[in-house]
């Protein structure tokens, strides 16, 4: 997936779907984010750049429980299209 303000919008929206708020703050993760799983809301390192931000949310979304029946079509898709690429970078490392 291209780094672009444009991408990383669309996975912000996907999580808001999912009912999750998405929040860019400073702090001491190990991983470069946090979620708050009896809250729904994922904190990613707020000095990470579009690229850092995509790829953390990625991360988070891959380990979520995500019924794609839930969402709307446009953005079923558009999961389902996040999920193949990281399958993709997956079998290339």
């Amino acid at each position: 997936m291209k780094p672009t303000v444009t991408n990383l919008k669309k996975l912000e929206d996907l999580f808001k779907e999912l009912a999750y708020t998405v929040r860019y703050e400073k702090g001491n993760f190990q991983s470069g984010y946090c979620i708050v799983e009896h809250r729904n809301v994922v904190v990613v390192n707020k000095f990470f750049d579009t690229e850092g931000r995509i790829n953390t949310l990625i991360d988070i979304l891959l380990n979520l429980e995500v019924d794609p029946l839930s969402l709307a079509d446009k953005s079923r898709e558009f999961l389902q299209s996040v999920i193949r690429k990281a399958a993709v970078v997956t079998e290339e490392t």
